[in-house]
């Protein structure tokens, strides 16, 4: 859509009844130039029939975190204390942002909401969005602030040493900035959040937006303790071995505790649950349904995005009105794709590349 086609869409929004003479004037265009763009809304599906009715289009609203990936990948066995030789990286990055990445790639409307500067950074992240098909107009820009960084440090393997995180400006975040986007929060079909985010930004997101699908990472085991309060309005969670732990106050020590762990966190609300057990597979589960998802087999270049295609695999899974088990083998797939690439991001992420890895390993 183009920018004046976005205006003249606005304005209708507005008033659906609006005269295109008056459109013309608002805008300072001839009218045969705003029937124009009319006749281009119509055609590309924004617009259905006579009074501009408004397509109703059906998106996920993505809330979170949002910051430069700073990843640094050595060439031999870490040395700690000392220089070692490495291959360093930079990159559009954090949990929430990540996950609508993927989400845009995968086919699915989104919209990002996240915190960032009006720096270079800012600009770097609201590109690689774009490039995404992902929005972010509602997005809060900081004037005069840093955008987050996020520095991770990996071994040959691909696996992560130590990382440092500059998170704070996902403080601006909370109820208030929430609040003031409320129009976008409540036409969504879905609500994808991860839980880098405030007190009072998951309060607000929890008590006046619950009657929608919400569904969560908890990012760490440290981030996890904030959901306990809103359990029983989390539609999606996925968790990994620690924050499950932590969730349903049960320890697991052997796999045969998978079920028990589950049905713990379903009585205390969670509508779906996957939790993620990195090399050991995963662990599916509904009231109703239950199954240990083995590990598969795949080349590891970095495993920082894994976790993040995952939970967009299973928004896209939801936005797509597929089963459980179907967005639940697609989110694995999506996740054993992200894994292949040396980037959080795998750029050939699609929903057709996620199938057809889904048909070479069914072959197997």
């Amino acid at each position: 859509m183009t920018e004046r086609e976005n205006e003249i869409l606005a304005l209708i929004k507005l008033d659906p009844m609006i005269a295109q003479q008056t459109l013309a004037d608002k805008l300072g265009l001839s009218r045969s130039a705003v029937a124009g763009h009319i006749m281009n809304l119509t055609r590309k599906g924004f617009i259905q029939g006579k009074g501009y009715v408004i397509t109703p289009e059906r998106y996920a609203v993505v809330i979170g975190g949002a910051n430069m990936d700073l990843c640094g990948r050595s060439s031999n066995e870490l040395v700690l204390g000392d220089s070692n030789p490495g291959v360093l990286t930079s990159s559009a990055g954090g949990v929430g942002r990540n996950i609508a990445d993927n989400l845009g790639r995968l086919g699915s409307k989104v919209q990002f909401i996240g915190a960032i500067g009006d720096d270079k950074w800012g600009e770097q992240l609201k590109q690689a969005c774009h490039l995404a098909n992902v929005g972010v107009d509602h997005c809060v820009i900081v004037n005069g602030a840093t955008t987050s960084s996020y520095l991770s440090i990996h071994g040959p393997d691909g696996e992560m040493q130590i990382a440092l995180n500059d998170m704070g400006l996902i403080e601006e975040l909370n109820a208030e900035t929430l609040a003031a986007r409320d129009g976008v929060l409540s036409r969504a079909g879905a609500i994808v959040l991860d839980a880098n985010l405030c007190d009072s930004a998951l309060d607000y997101l929890f008590s006046v937006h619950s009657d929608k699908p919400i569904l969560v990472d908890p990012v760490s085991s440290v981030k996890a303790s904030k959901l306990v309060p809103y359990l029983d309005r989390i539609h999606t969670l996925k968790p990994n071995k620690l924050e499950a732990e932590l969730l349903s106050g049960i320890k697991i020590e052997t796999l045969d505790q998978l079920p028990s762990v589950a049905d713990a966190l379903h009585k205390k609300g969670v509508t779906r649950l996957l939790i993620s057990l990195g090399h050991l597979g995963a662990f599916s589960s509904t009231e109703t349904e239950q199954r240990f998802i083995p590990p598969s087999a795949t080349q590891v270049n970095n495993v920082t995005g894994a976790g993040d295609a995952l939970m967009a695999g299973l928004a896209h899974g939801h936005m797509s009105d597929w089963s459980w088990q179907k967005s639940v083998d697609f989110a694995l797939a999506a996740a054993c794709l992200a894994l292949k690439a040396d980037k959080t991001i795998n750029s050939t992420m699609s929903e057709h590349a996620v199938q057809r890895l889904l048909e070479e390993t069914s072959r197997c």
